[in-house]
């Protein structure tokens, strides 16, 4: 067996389980191994049935007495079976696991985990796990928990895990040069993925831990410095001239740029004059101004010859940048068009004709813009909005549109100076730290569901008087018919609740048409309450929408709800933010009073990594961010530190790994930078 085969390949893995592999992103066996746990239990200690406590997580051995039996009531079926050891015996309870009358053998030995419980007047062991001895066995030893999806148990991860190790057991390649490995004292990568798997003691548990968290630092910090190192030396960027164009433009804008913003923009332009490629990130809270810099920059653009272009995450975020930009360019004689998935063969092809001509000078879409057969006339200036929701490799496929165009990503995600310098090495870093005028402080309270009454009053008086509201359902990360369910019966429940109020709901699997035709009633003031998943996380600007309801708020991170917070005081009246949470651990608590007292995304992100660590940063959903899958940047900054080092190091000793050791590392920053050449 091979790293890049497919996990198909494993016994036991047939289409149906595939699929669902697939749906935890592992598609070979390299993703199966690399599928690192998320915690671990300790079944190295071993009770007897004697010493079984009440409610308490336990593991023991022992042999099955007799053929099970179930049980049905009503929709539930209950499948008991007896079992005993040298000290005793108890019975074994299942529910909804009917198969389990005849899975185990009169006789024969089992591992059970599971908790003594006393329900329905007996007292008996609800079993969540168990293993025949001999077959995987994971007694007497501490066993690895994987994130996991409906269908695919811990069991069925753990054994196609052994099975995999087992398969490519000391054939795993060594990319880490030796010199490296023996500089920053780190284990093999047999070794290192054997062990942080199934580890025989803690210390090998944590030599293979610090081995794999520094490569991903490693390769992470590498790929951009070859990135950065590479764009830099290229020394071709388009040179922008006709300055007296940008304070004409900035003469005609209804509004006068913060200084904060004043200074991003004359970064932009320094980059752009330089005849060097701009590659720079914008960061800005929520409603700091980024596109109003961005529309500023693209004018100059135009004005020196050149087509400007934004890429958007969604269609909404794309129609409502189309529509900013069309009421400010559109009486200067620009043309702006928009290009999305969802037009019509004729409006497409009718958009395309005038990119490829010229006759648009600006040009804003979703990914639909770096599609193919979309032909730019002489594209100057790459935008991409939102940046967590893109990869580099969509962001390179925009940027090789042109012929050598500038890059400007910007994002609301408030991410810390020292970790945006960290996690965007290829890129300059230009920080918008001020709010325009004007935009109001939202009130923001934590409360628990005792609240709802008042909550839905409060909402109810604020229809009545004119004004909209926003409710925010949680994602349902592994079960996705759930999740829309959640949010279909709690807009209903509101529908019951809020008299007078029209309310409607939108979620991740209606179809693009459908979620605008919704956003654009909601927008238009029909809709009073919509209730969503983050959907509408960003792109939508509704000045009469001034309450933001999340409920169990602690299932956000404090970015997001930061970011969900920001889509109200948009408009002259006051605004709200209400975060209903009924959990009772003390992080949860502190991380909702962080949101309460402070409206700094900054501050509040810098909150979120020490409380939570960077999953706000790295989640599955968060595309464009580099994914670590154990790495964790605020644990781990020693190693990260080290691992730049040593990027830092190998790169000057040979900058394009053109020597023959460096060539695995090299398809490594490769991959990483998803087809980005290195080559000069």
């Amino acid at each position: 067996m091979e790293w890049n085969d497919p996990v198909s390949i494993l016994k036991g893995v047939g289409e149906q389980r595939e699929k669902k592999l697939n749906r935890l992103g592992i598609f070979t066996l390299e993703d199966l191994l690399t599928h690192y746990p998320r915690e671990y239990k300790d079944r190295s200690k071993l009770t007897k049935i004697c010493q079984l406590e009440m409610d308490v997580e336990s593991t023991f051995i022992a042999r099955c007495k007799a053929s099970g039996e179930t049980i049905r009531h009503g929709r539930f079926t209950f499948t008991r079976l007896r079992v005993s050891d040298d000290s005793g015996e108890v019975g074994l309870i299942w529910y909804n696991q009917p198969y389990m009358k005849t899975a185990l053998k009169v006789g024969e030995s089992y591992l059970f985990t599971g908790k003594l419980q006393n329900k329905y007047g007996k007292k008996e062991f609800a079993v969540s796990e168990w293993e025949r001895i001999g077959d995987h066995f994971a007694g007497g030893r501490i066993v690895p928990v994987y994130p996991s999806v409906e269908g695919i148990s811990q069991k069925m991860l753990r054994g196609l895990m052994e099975d995999a190790l087992g398969q490519l057991r000391g054939g795993l390649g060594e990319d880490l040069p030796l010199w490296l490995r023996k500089e920053n004292h780190l284990a093999e990568r047999n070794f290192a993925i054997e062990q942080i798997h199934f580890p025989n003691t803690e210390e090998s548990f944590y030599d293979a831990r610090r081995r794999l968290v520094f490569e991903e630092f490693f390769v992470l910090q590498g790929a951009l410095f070859s990135l950065k190192s590479y764009l830099e030396h290229e020394d071709k960027g388009i040179v922008m001239k006709k300055k007296k164009a940008l304070k004409d433009f900035l003469k005609h804008l209804p509004f006068q740029l913060t200084n904060a913003q004043q200074k991003v923009l004359w970064e932009l332009v320094k980059d752009m004059s330089t005849g060097k490629q701009m590659n720079r990130l914008v960061q800005g809270d929520v409603g700091s101004g980024k596109t109003a810099v961005a529309m500023t920059a693209s004018y100059w653009v135009i004005q020196n010859g050149y087509q400007s272009v934004l890429m958007a995450p969604t269609e909404v975020l794309a129609q409502q940048h189309y529509h900013s930009f069309s009421t400010v360019f559109g009486p200067l004689g620009l043309e702006t068009v928009l290009l999305t998935g969802g037009q019509s063969v004729k409006e497409k092809r009718n958009t395309l004709e005038k990119v490829a001509s010229g006759q648009a000078n600006m040009v804003i879409g979703t990914h639909a813009v770096i599609q193919k057969g979309v032909e730019y006339h002489k594209l100057g200036l790459a935008i991409t909005d939102e940046q967590h929701r893109f990869g580099v490799r969509q962001r390179g496929a925009l940027n090789q549109k042109g012929v050598d165009p500038h890059t400007l990503v910007m994002t609301a995600t408030p991410i810390p100076r020292t970790l945006a310098l960290i996690l965007y090495g290829d890129l300059d870093v230009s920080i918008i730290d001020e709010l325009p005028p004007g935009r109001q402080k939202i009130d923001t309270m934590a409360v628990t569901s005792n609240y709802h009454e008042r909550i839905y009053n409060f909402i109810e008086k604020q229809v009545h008087e004119g004004r909209q509201a926003y409710v925010i359902c949680p994602m349902i990360e592994e079960n996705e018919k759930l999740e829309v369910q959640s949010v279909l019966n709690y807009t209903q429940e509101l529908q019951h609740k809020l008299h007078g109020c029209n309310v409607q709901c939108v979620h991740g699997k209606m179809k693009p048409k459908e979620k605008q035709e919704m956003m654009n009633a909601f927008a238009n003031g029909s809709i009073h309450v919509l209730v969503s998943t983050t959907v509408i996380e960003v792109g939508i600007n509704v000045p009469n929408a001034v309450i933001m309801l999340i409920e169990n708020a602690e299932r956000f991170g404090l970015a997001q709800l930061h970011q969900l917070r920001g889509r109200v005081g948009r408009g002259r009246e006051k605004s709200y933010c209400v975060l209903v949470s009924d959990a009772k651990t003390k992080i949860a608590k502190q991380r909702l009073k962080a949101l309460v007292d402070s409206d700094d995304g900054f501050v509040i992100s810098e909150m979120d990594l020490k409380l939570r660590g960077p999953g706000e940063f790295f989640g599955t959903r968060q595309h464009g961010l580099p994914e670590l899958k154990i790495a964790n940047i605020y644990q781990d900054m020693t190693v990260l530190i080290e691992a730049q080092k040593a990027a830092d190091k190998l790169l000057k000793m040979d900058p394009f790994l053109s020597q023959e050791v460096h060539q695995g590392l090299k398809a490594k920053f490769d991959h990483f930078l998803e087809g980005k050449s290195l080559e000069i």
